[in-house]
């Protein structure tokens, strides 16, 4: 299991790297399209809130640290941080598909990242960028859940035999 996890996070960091190299997405400055959120929701449904969580800071932290910056990481974080909360109480409900819930986390880590920018920037206009981030977040929560649930189907028995 710890070696699972360990690939899980090197391999969440690889996309990241990839991602980082990406333009900017959808024309909002910041927006990316989260692909090591596939990773994320796979390892919610396969083996659970903990792991999940636990290589999804790892990530973070580590990515941040070879790549990023201090901030780079805060912003990270609150927007993984309050995805996740939805992320994890929205699939307990078991009224959501993986595209629902992945659509909520791609919201809410926007979100996220909006408040601790109105904290860190201590400009509150940047609240003006929440209507398309949200708009983005739809989408980019739709593309890591048709991702994600493509893996499931594939793989996804193995976690759960």
């Amino acid at each position: 299991m710890t070696a699972y996890l360990a690939m899980s996070v090197a391999l969440g960091m690889m996309l990241s790297y990839v991602e980082a190299m990406l333009p900017v997405f959808f024309g909002v400055p910041g927006m990316k399209p989260g692909l090591s959120n596939i990773l994320v929701v796979f390892l919610l449904y396969t083996l659970g809130w903990k792991a999940a969580i636990a290589v999804n800071i790892l990530r973070i932290i580590l990515t941040g640290i070879l790549f990023g910056n201090p901030f780079s990481i805060a912003y990270s974080l609150s927007g993984a941080l309050v995805s996740f909360v939805i992320m994890i109480l929205l699939r307990k409900t078991s009224r959501f598909s993986v595209y629902g819930v992945s659509m909520a986390g791609g919201v809410f880590h926007n979100v996220g990242q909006i408040i601790i920018a109105m904290i860190l920037v201590e400009n509150y206009r940047i609240i003006l960028y929440l209507p398309p981030l949200l708009l983005c977040g739809c989408l980019t929560g739709f593309l890591v859940a048709f991702l994600a649930a493509a893996i499931l189907k594939r793989i996804g028995h193995i976690f759960n035999d």
